[in-house]
């Protein structure tokens, strides 16, 4: 059994999906992890992490946009406006996505459907530094 972690930093440059599966997968490869659970998590309150299909980048941006009307940037709405308009509707959108996802490896292989990725769902609208913590656990 072993246990491993990485750091992985992602630059954002305003709301939008970025992927990190690529990363992700050079990661396992590069370490040999045959068989275990590698678990997923953001180091924030104002971005998520979602698993999303990767085909057809119109997804991402219907996601972005039906989102932003779920919970507008209206500060009349809010108490927590500390940080600008979309100061408390980024916290909203973390909270009704993920800070962490868990998946399988199986031989070297991350479990992913053929048209599914990994991303971190940017909620804020101004240029971030992004820690994501990637943790295996397996043989």
């Amino acid at each position: 059994m072993r246990q491993e972690f990485f750091n992985l930093e992602l630059s954002t440059n305003g709301q939008s999906l970025y992927e990190f599966t690529s990363e992700t997968n050079k990661w396992i490869k590069d370490n040999e992890f045959n068989n275990g659970i590698i678990n997923i998590s953001i180091q924030h309150t104002s971005a998520s992490l979602i698993i999303q299909e990767n085909a057809d980048p119109d997804v991402q941006s219907d996601l972005v946009n039906f989102f932003n009307k779920l919970v507008p940037m209206d500060n009349s709405l809010y108490i927590h406006t500390a940080e600008g308009k979309d100061d408390m509707p980024a916290h909203i959108k973390s909270a009704l996505t993920n800070n962490q996802i868990s998946l399988s490896v199986k031989n070297n292989e991350l479990l992913l459907g053929t048209w599914q990725g990994l991303y971190l769902f940017e909620h804020r609208i101004e240029k971030q530094k992004r820690l994501i913590i990637l943790h295996y656990l397996g043989d």
